[in-house]
């Protein structure tokens, strides 16, 4: 800023200052007429991240002001570009008449705009949760809690340590995060965007209770089954004060609080998310995630459901079977195409009822709501006899809100405009005094008429019109020539041009008439639309609890459809350890491949804890790998899967350790990722957990590789016990099913024909004979000249190990990596000198011969 001394500074640059000085750390949209202005610092800032003039005009304090402004009607395109930056930007508004104001018109922050707070239907992604999250650090385990503001949804979990903090990072991926001052953080906390630090103690528990019951209006939080979640309470009462500071209205719609537990969910760490590739890709391409093939929601709201469903799948095994039995009803008879027709026409309700929860919703919500409710009993119909577990729950969430419909039909015209200040919103017939009020207005016409015809008759002036602007009202117009004809009555209003404009009392006291009913009726219309948002806040638990319902009944659709359409089945969840596939299927693969997808059994039991996985690099090995984790995970979710059965004992967490890739940012190599992801397995993994290990060891040396390789398969294997698929390229692993009880191998098939390479995709039983790399490598486009060359290497190495001792040397007949090494030439001819018999010369040369052989070898 300027001066601190601000009464140097002019009346309205002091005004700015001290709403500035209430909001140093944010940008200040300051309302100035028709544009939000910035100034000092926060110009510069916004010129940069906006592209937009950064200008000076005028002085205060012995300084030109710096400035940037952006249009009122426009500001929301500004403002979501900021909040996509991770900038928060505080509101202040003109609540002063201009009018009627001595100096400077008052102003006032109305809201401050967040990147986790905002609820503006422009401002947010329809299919996609906006959250803001409170991490309370504390030294047993972290506390967090969440908010969807834009939703209603309240929520509190706590984790034992670092790793499980930054797997719930992943599954949220919040906006806007809040730690207190001096948190220790992990250092993917620290690079969340939006990071915020608050004071200390705010995250105190015991205020944090205290407030949170004061908020709910309950004695304590035993109800909410989070009493003694003492660091999730903590940071849900940082959350409260921030959300009641930002939003400064009431918060009608969050009324409770959640508390996820972890055994309650399959549990995935941040890597496994990735790897599995559950709603992002690399490329980015949305088609090639198991969302973008699953997804065939019709509502926002179901869009966003069934990504939280993706991402914390469930171990309740009567919840799972509620779902896969909904399914089933509704793929009989094909009810979920009748019933997705039908939701198409719903619309984003969660939302739409959490606006008016604010009181910010718009004309347009509130004739989508309207829309939305006309559809219940036709909802009911297209699912009659459909009516046994989930779906009749649900069919009794959507409950009865016939008296909210008609209010809405008959409050709100067919199809109003996009804001309620132009007017036209409340239909006719709903409110007389708003009626009387427009006929007023809209009876100017043909008075005006009327009046201009008496005039020109009185006047004999032929040209005489009557006419209206809205910074003089209403007049009455005639050209200068006819000065001698103007009547004593008209009092002149303007000249122009080539004009003089009149006024009359008769035409004056219609002025007065006509313009403050047309301003009455905008003021009455607003009165009324505040009511309807009053009426139906008294509805709005069990409005949104009908939303709710809509948004799991456009998921369940989804799903029968997914089912359906892809030749999908109910999974069999049972309590004896194992998972059996028959016929399993890739559900992304298989849709992206022009080539029919060869389906593949997996087996694994007490005599097949783990697999190792054997076979030609594109041969299907990470393909078959995934599915049989996605296949787990689409049958805790609910969801029918690809295979033609599939058998599922107890699952309570999916590792996974596929592909390669380095860190920069954190100063992490390719081989430090690959192993901190392993640690993180080895740690964590227990008998009912399933782990994808691919080619674990290939960032290293070779004999460190295969040791690294070798080891971490026992272990799995021996101490953690998990179900395992070990995916790798040293065939001395092979050798692990004769060493150890539980241990498997399979391989993906491939034959040769010609110089081409054909793969199968098919697995098998036993190791593979072959890696194929060569072939693989011609396949890639590697130039043949280097694939020959290539090939003649492996044959001098493949002779050179003919010739020695084995050892350690599979079956397959590979070469093996821990023969002895050929004899190098070098040491070979300084064991044949003889020291002592050497002359100087002698020995010199010897020295420059072993020198050459050395460089050669």
């Amino acid at each position: 800023m300027s001066s601190p001394d601000h009464s140097q500074h002019t009346p309205l640059m002091r005004q700015y200052l001290a709403v500035k000085a209430e909001h140093p750390d944010i940008l200040v949209f300051f309302r100035m007429g028709d544009f939000y202005e910035l100034f000092y610092d926060d110009a510069r800032k916004a010129a940069r991240l906006l592209d937009i003039t950064l200008t000076q005009r005028g002085s205060s304090g012995g300084a030109p002001i710096p400035m940037a402004g952006v249009p009122a009607h426009a500001c929301e395109n500004y403002l979501a570009r900021l909040l996509k930056l991770g900038e928060s930007v505080a509101i202040c508004e003109q609540i002063g008449d201009p009018a009627t104001s001595k100096g400077p018109v008052e102003r006032k922050v109305v809201r401050i705009v967040t990147p986790g707070t905002v609820t503006d239907e422009s401002l947010l992604e329809e299919r996609r949760d906006q959250l803001l999250l409170a991490i309370h650090c504390g030294t047993g385990g972290h506390g967090l809690a969440w908010v969807d503001l834009a939703g209603g949804r309240f929520l509190l979990a706590e984790v034992a340590d670092d790793e499980a903090l930054v797997a719930e990072l992943a599954r949220l991926s919040p906006a806007e995060t809040l730690v207190a001052e001096g948190a220790s953080l992990p250092a993917a906390a620290r690079a969340l965007p939006g990071l915020k630090q608050r004071p200390p103690w705010h995250f105190d528990a015991e205020s944090g209770s205290r407030n949170l019951c004061e908020f709910f209006g309950s004695r304590d939080l035993r109800g909410f089954g989070c009493a003694d979640a003492e660091r999730a309470i903590a940071a849900a009462g940082a959350l409260l004060a921030y959300v009641r500071e930002t939003q400064r209205t009431a918060l009608p719609h969050l009324t409770g609080l959640s508390m996820e537990r972890p055994d309650e969910a399959i549990a995935m760490d941040a890597a496994t998310r990735r790897h599995l590739e559950l709603d992002t890709h690399p490329e980015g391409r949305r088609e090639h995630t198991l969302l973008g093939v699953i997804d065939a929601t019709v509502t926002p709201m179901g869009g966003r459901l069934l990504r939280r469903w993706l991402h914390r799948p469930l171990r309740d095994r009567a919840v799972l079977r509620d779902r896969h039995q909904a399914l089933a009803q509704l793929i009989d008879g094909h009810r979920y195409r009748d019933l997705h027709t039908l939701l198409r026409g719903a619309g984003d309700l969660e939302r739409i009822l959490s606006r008016v929860a604010l009181h910010s919703a718009r004309p347009r919500d509130l004739t989508t709501l309207r829309d939305g409710l006309a559809l219940l009993p036709r909802l009911r119909d297209a699912l009659d006899g459909a009516s046994l577990g989930r779906i009749a729950a649900l069919l009794d969430g959507l409950g009865e809100h016939g008296d909210s419909q008609q209010l809405l039909a008959r409050a709100l015209v067919e199809s109003p405009p996009l804001l309620l200040r132009d007017g036209g919103v409340i239909a006719d017939g709903y409110d007389p005094e708003l009626d009387e009020l427009r006929r007023l207005d809209s009876d100017a016409a043909g008075f005006l008429s009327e009046l201009e015809a008496r005039e020109r008759a009185a006047t004999g002036i032929a040209t005489l019109k009557v006419g209206y602007n809205r910074v003089h009202g209403y007049y009455i117009e005639f050209g200068k020539t006819h000065d001698a004809k103007v009547p004593a009555h008209y009092t002149r209003r303007q000249t122009t041009k080539n004009a003089e404009r009149y006024i009359t009392e008769e035409l004056k006291a219609f002025e007065d008439k006509a313009l403050s009913a047309r301003e009455r009726a905008l003021m009455r219309e607003r009165g009324l639309y505040d009511g309807l948002l009053h009426a139906l806040n008294a509805q709005l638990e069990p409005l949104r609890r009908a939303a709710g319902a809509l948004a799991e009944l456009d998921v369940l659709a989804a799903l029968a459809h997914t089912a359906e359409a892809y030749d999908y089945v109910a999974p069999e969840l049972v309590d004896e350890a194992g998972i059996h596939i028959e016929r399993g299927r890739h559900p992304v693969v298989e849709r992206v491949l022009d080539a029919p997808f060869e389906p593949n059994d997996l087996i694994l039991d007490e005599r097949r804890r783990m697999l190792v996985v054997t076979g030609p690099n594109m041969g299907g090995k990470s393909t078959y790998m995934r599915q049989a984790a996605l296949i787990v995970l689409l049958a805790h979710i609910g969801s029918y899967v690809p295979a033609s059965r599939a058998r599922i004992g107890p699952v309570d967490r999916l590792f996974t350790r596929i592909g390669a890739g380095d860190d920069l940012a954190r100063g992490q190599s390719t081989f430090m990722v690959e192993m901190a992801e392993t640690a993180n397995i080895l740690h964590n993994a227990s008998e009912r957990s399933l782990v994808l290990m691919d080619e674990i060891g290939r960032g290293t040396s070779t004999y460190d590789g295969l040791s690294l390789a070798h080891a971490i398969a026992v272990h799995l294997a021996t101490v953690n016990r998990a179900w395992c698929l070990f995916a790798t390229h040293y065939f001395e692993l092979t050798t692990l099913a004769t060493e150890h009880e539980g241990i498997a191998n399979v391989h993906l098939d491939a034959v040769e024909h010609g110089d081409s390479l054909v793969f199968l995709h098919t697995v098998k039983d036993g190791p593979a004979s072959r890696s194929f790399g060569l072939q693989v490598a011609r396949l890639a486009g590697v130039p043949r000249p280097v694939v020959d060359n290539a090939r003649r290497l492996l044959a001098t190495l493949e002779a050179q190990r003919d010739e020695q001792p084995a050892v350690n040397l599979p079956a397959s007949g590979q070469l093996g990596l821990f023969a002895p090494p050929a004899p190098s030439p070098a040491v070979e001819a300084l064991r044949a000198i003889e020291p002592d018999s050497l002359s100087p010369r002698e020995a010199l040369d010897a020295l420059y011969r072993l020198h050459q052989l050395a460089l050669r070898s």
